[in-house]
């Protein structure tokens, strides 16, 4: 199937996009905290998500290039808005995992008129010091320089242990590409998910909101859904889906998720 990577150039910085599908809907996925960028693996992602390419044209926006001492997960809202702007992009269907998902919400809540409805997954809208503890253990781990152990890490936290088994060797074998630059731009990421809150703001967003979580999730654990749900039990058009067993991503490895995110964003868009 045919996708585009492209770049683009907005004031300060420069953001590398992937873009695939044909449809009249328009679909925004923002991934979660990694290591190196999502972008290479475009067949991969542009496969998974073959079910949304006839009805909508998607776009995956990664973080910008060169990323400041310190930036905020506003920041980064702040800035995929402008790329949104840059491209033309309104009336969005936004999906967000992990730390995809605190920008996801951000924009929703802020820049309300760009977003037609929300998907969230094993995300939080506040981050504690216990459900920081994960990643505060990959970032003392890029600290050191120890790729090989924070692939480990991140691949036991975050796959179920008998899929992780399947991919370990693939998965920590790629430590070995990590650039010093490529982990200091992680660490840089990853200290803007401690103490994130956007708990004042969340009831600003009134789109229809689908939820999803694994039970055991490694990272975050299942109360921020939890909260999320309680905090947008009056809107009339939330769906929450809860799994067990799939880990953290469980949009990779649920064999049903993006049916489901499919059926719901197509009812929301008609």
């Amino acid at each position: 199937m045919d996708f585009l990577t492209h770049k683009v150039y907005a004031d300060d910085f420069q953001m590398e996009y992937l873009q695939f599908g044909h449809g009249k809907n328009t679909l925004v996925i923002l991934p979660g905290l990694s290591v190196q960028s999502v972008i290479p693996l475009a067949p991969m992602i542009v496969k998974r998500y073959e079910i949304f390419t006839e009805d909508f044209t998607v776009y995956i926006l990664d973080r910008r290039l060169t990323v400041p001492p310190v930036y905020s997960i506003h920041d980064m809202a702040e800035d995929t808005v402008k790329v949104l702007k840059q491209l033309k992009l309104k009336d969005i269907s936004l999906f967000g995992t992990s730390q995809g998902g605190m920008i996801a919400m951000t924009i929703a809540a802020e820049y309300p008129e760009l977003v037609k409805n929300l998907v969230l997954c094993s995300t939080a809208m506040r981050v504690d010091e216990k459900r920081f503890s994960v990643i505060d253990e990959w970032i003392g781990l890029a600290k050191k320089q120890d790729c090989y152990r924070l692939y480990l890490s991140m691949g036991e936290n975050i796959f179920p242990k008998q899929y992780f088994e399947k991919i370990k060797d693939a998965f920590c074998y790629a430590s070995k590409t990590v650039t010093n630059d490529e982990l200091n731009r992680f660490i840089v990421l990853a200290k803007s998910i401690r103490n994130f809150n956007i708990e004042d703001k969340f009831s600003n967003i009134t789109c229809p909101v689908f939820l999803a979580n694994d039970e055991k999730d490694n990272v975050f654990g299942k109360e921020p859904t939890l909260e999320m749900e309680n905090a947008l039990r009056s809107n009339p058009h939330l769906q929450v889906e809860w799994y067990n067993g799939f880990g953290h991503v469980l949009y990779d490895t649920a064999p049903d998720f993006q049916s489901k995110m499919y059926k719901f964003l197509i009812t929301h868009n008609s």
